[in-house]
This record gives C-alpha cells, structure tokens and sequence, in this order.
C-alpha cells in the first residue's frame, strides 16, 4: 500500500483542541458502572463539569474502588479518612456513608470541589482553575495568593487535571491535528513485516519486536510523547475524535466492552482510507488491518499535554 502523508492546518475557535464548558462525556472513557454518577454529580454546580470530575477521580485512583495510598487515602476518591469524616455524604440515600462506595465517594467528591469552589468564590482568576487549587493546597492559600498559589505541585496539578479533562469531555467541535503524527506513522510504516511478540516494546533482546501497543508506545516515543504501556491507558492520552472524523496518527481502539475504556484490548495507528497499522497477535506480523470490525472502540488524538497528564499508575 501506498501511504501519503499530509501535513494538516485546521483553524477553529478551540482551547487545546476541546471547545470549553463541555459538559457531556466522551463514549466509553468513563466505566459504564460510574458514567451516571459521574454525569449527574459533575453537574453539581457551575465550577465542575462531568469531564473535571472524571480526570480527578481518573488520577486519584484509575477508577478502583478499593484501592489504598501509602498515604492511607482511600477508595475510588482517595479521601483521608479525616477528611472523608467531614466531607463524606451518603450520595445512594442508605443511611450510612462509605468511603469505600463508589455511590457515596464520587457524590462526595463533587461535594467536596463545590465547597472549595464557595470558599474561594470571590479570590480573583478562574473559578476552576481555584477550586483545583484549593484541593490540592487547601483554601486558605488560594485565598492568600489570590489565585493558583505559586506552588510547583498546585499549579501541576491544576494543569494535569485541565488536560486531562479533555480526554473525558465529549468534543463540541473538531479537534486540531497534533504536529507529531506524521513522524509516529512513519515509525510505524518502518515495522512493517516485523513478527508479534506478547509484552514485546522493540529492544535489542526482543529482536525488536513489538504487541500493539508497545508499537504505539513506540512510534509516539520516537516523536518525544511519552505514553502508558498498556492500551487502554492510551485512550486517556487526548480528546477524542469521531469516526468520521479521524486523522492519520490517531490511535484507534478495540474493546471487548463497548461503554467501557478499561476493557480495550487492542491498539493501532490510523493511517487513513479506514486502515490501521497494528501488531495484531502472536503469528502475526505488524500490517494494515481494517478499523471497522465489531470490536471497534473509538479513537484518540494523542497530544502532548494530554500524555504528560496521564497518571504514572493507574
């Protein structure tokens, strides 16, 4: 096959590729066992959206219930219990406030950035921008600082959790392209006919094999964006396009559960004309393949904020 690459420019009144104040969610990036909670308590007031909520509790936890901090923070929310004592309410209406449901944390984590964002209502700068700040730093610097106090991990914070957001809110308007697709492709192009290897990432021991997403880890390295390892971690790595929408060097996904990112189980490069270039399993070589199969997920157009933003652990 023979494969052009463009180079393109689109012009759009877009804020890092997602328009703001979107306030629906993108398909299948929050686990259907949570989208209505998620939906529903992100609306709680005018500083939250459903997509903020999602990447705060996306990088608290990476959507596990029972999962614990060393710093013994705990559940999907990662509340200390201390705080959960305050600030915990009974969201599911059973009479009883459990840190470890779901039904009452993520209620009570909209809860929670509602009442910073009224503590800080009247600091000056945007209102989001110091509710995050205040949950990472407390309300009471925001206020003194008058805004993001000049704080190295509250301003990361601030900024990863904005970024992230763009990879849960459903995109209003077409997205921009990224600069670096072109030289993920051509990466990917230069494997062709290489033979699969499961956990393969490309080194001199595996014979510089790859599995699919070890490919796609790869060909975005090689262009300086750092990705997950596994697949449905790099679905998180930037808004998400439509079908009719794609560009080549966005990754397109496969997923044995159709409401659900964390059950992708598959991974390659779009590269135009509905064709993919994928390590697709063990006694395969890396080769086009068709997107449009049953399992077809969706797409994400990788950006560099979008990447650095993603959890180390998830």
């Amino acid at each position: 096959m023979l494969l052009v690459i463009g180079v393109y420019v689109i012009a759009g009144n877009l804020v890092n590729g997602v328009t703001s104040g979107s306030r629906g969610l993108a398909k299948g990036a929050v686990p259907a066992a949570y989208k209505s909670l998620v939906q529903k308590w992100g609306n709680l007031c005018p500083q939250l959206t459903p997509a903020l909520l999602a990447a705060q509790l996306y990088q608290e936890s990476g959507w596990n219930p029972k999962i614990v901090s060393p710093a013994n923070a705990q559940g999907i929310a990662q509340f200390i219990p201390g705080t959960w004592a305050i600030y915990g309410i009974d969201g599911n209406g059973d009479g009883k406030r459990d840190v470890w449901d779901p039904n009452d944390a993520i209620p009570s984590a909209a809860s929670y950035d509602c009442q910073l964002a009224k503590d800080v209502k009247d600091v000056p700068g945007n209102v989001s921008d110091n509710m995050l700040a205040a949950y990472n730093a407390g309300a009471y610097r925001v206020i003194k600082a008058g805004g993001v106090p000049g704080i190295s991990e509250t301003q990361n914070y601030v900024q990863r959790i904005n970024s992230l957001a763009k990879s849960f809110a459903a995109p209003v308007s077409r997205i921009d392209p990224t600069q670096q697709a072109a030289g993920a492709i051509a990466f990917a192009q230069g494997k062709l006919g290489t033979p699969y290897l499961w956990g393969g990432e490309g080194s001199a021991e595996q014979g510089g094999r790859f599995d699919c997403s070890g490919l796609t880890q790869a060909a975005y390295a090689k262009v300086g964006i750092s990705l997950p390892r596994v697949a449905n971690d790099q679905y998180n790595a930037g808004p998400h396009p439509t079908r009719d929408q794609l560009l080549p060097g966005d990754l397109v996904f496969f997923s044995t559960d159709p409401g659900d990112s964390r059950a992708i189980h598959h991974v390659g490069i779009y590269v135009g004309g509905g064709y993919m270039i994928d390590a697709p399993r063990t006694g395969a070589v890396i080769r086009f393949d068709p997107i449009d199969t049953p399992d077809y997920f969706g797409a994400t157009r990788v950006t560099e904020d979008g990447a650095k933003a993603l959890p180390t652990a998830v």
